[in-house]
């Protein structure tokens, strides 16, 4: 070991972030096994190296006592005395021991640990570096395919993105760059696992605080988002400042700023919906692009009666039920769509408050996915790896609503 090692420690150091200091107390402990390996020493020894020249020095210590003992870890105050006479009971008293052959060993012993700390180090700056990007979003490369899984490459790690988090018919070639979300950070034995998503609400949240300052600077606030991957997607956002429209934030002019973050997820239809702190202009403004007529409220219940008009219907629930879905979700109320005509019908029949709280047909609950129970609304199952087609009669611009 000499001055050459010694600065490649320090390129290490610059290079790699590791404090040669450290790495140099790492080869000073395993320094000290090796020497006891191989000279058989019972002795409490210390190893120095001079952090300019790279030289290697062991030295036994022996406490300073009055009476010895144990002379492989004593020695007398009188005999210490004749090596230093300021030796004072329980000194420490060390003398060199370093043999001529050790430089071998020490070349070898320090090789195995530099390359152990390098690779616990990179193991620990990659984890300290993505866990503190946990539900945030990064722009990563696709390393490589293994079956289903998609492996990314974020700069000095990899991610996996699991089948289960990624977006329906959207395909990944080797060599593409995508956006995604940090899911979960983990230390394992064998380095960090990292676990992204491409089909995580807080990939819609971050994409949309990319794209719109307004958001950025808090003017804007986010209140909920909900998302089938792929298909369709709902947010709320409330504006602070009453002279800010927050829709209008989000959609930006001709629908650029949403539309880039529709081309983002691969082409997901995306509404925004503006917030209300009243449940019922919350939902009527949930199930855009419908038109409520009525919203009736039961707050004890959070269950809500809403009528459309006739036309209105099917748009309202949508295909496979998944406006009405998406609307609950994000609301947190439960949902029973009615259209005038049935509603007029279920009246006359003696619907009421008491029969409602009986026979009202759940949307979602939030956090949960029970199956959507909506009357009059037919329910042809889609096949799972399918998008359902788009509604024939929902408009193709509507101010809340950009495809």
């Amino acid at each position: 070991m000499n001055i050459e090692f010694i600065e490649a420690l320090k390129d290490l150091e610059k290079e790699r972030g590791i404090d040669a200091d450290v790495l140099l107390e790492a080869i000073e402990t395993a320094l000290i096994s090796a020497y006891k390996k191989h000279y058989g020493s019972s002795q409490n020894v210390r190893v120095e190296i001079n952090k300019n020249t790279g030289d290697i020095h062991v030295l036994y210590r022996k406490t300073v006592v009055e009476e010895v003992e144990d002379d492989r870890t004593e020695i007398s105050l009188a005999e210490a005395q004749t090596y230093d006479p300021d030796f004072e009971i329980g000194d420490m008293f060390e003398s060199e021991v370093t043999p001529r052959s050790f430089g071998r060993i020490a070349a070898q012993t320090a090789k195995h640990v530099v390359i152990q700390r390098i690779r616990e180090a990179e193991r620990n700056l990659v984890y300290d570096q993505y866990a503190t990007r946990k539900d945030d979003i990064v722009t990563a490369t696709v390393l490589r395919i293994e079956g289903r899984n998609v492996f990314i490459d974020l700069d000095k790690t990899e991610a996996l993105l699991a089948p289960s988090e990624q977006i329906p018919r959207e395909n990944y070639y080797q060599g593409e760059r995508l956006k995604v979300y940090i899911l979960e950070v983990r230390r394992t034995t064998k380095g960090s696992q990292i676990m992204v998503s491409r089909t995580h609400p807080g990939l819609l949240k971050c994409l949309l605080e990319q794209e719109v300052p307004e958001i950025s600077d808090g003017t804007v606030e986010i209140k909920s988002v909900v998302r089938e991957p792929g298909w369709r997607s709902k947010i709320a956002v409330y504006s602070k400042n009453e002279n800010v429209d927050p829709v209008g934030a989000c959609v930006g002019a001709k629908g650029m700023r949403i539309q880039s973050v529709v081309n983002e997820l691969a082409g997901e239809k995306i509404e925004v919906i503006r917030w209300d702190e009243d449940p019922a202009v919350y939902v009527s403004n949930a199930l855009s692009p419908a038109k409520c007529v009525s919203v009736e409220i039961d707050e004890k219940e959070k269950f809500t009666r809403v009528v459309v008009p006739d036309y209105q219907l099917s748009l309202a629930i949508g295909k496979e039920g998944q406006n009405a879905r998406l609307a609950a979700r994000l609301t947190g109320w439960k949902i029973d769509i009615k259209s005038e005509s049935q509603m007029e019908e279920w009246l006359a029949n003696g619907g009421g408050q008491e029969a409602a709280a009986e026979d009202a047909p759940d949307a979602e609950a939030p956090e949960q996915a029970p199956e959507q129970i909506l009357e009059h609304a037919e329910q042809a199952p889609a096949p799972a790896d399918s998008m359902p087609p788009e509604e024939e009669d929902m408009p193709e611009e509507s101010g809340e609503e950009q495809e």
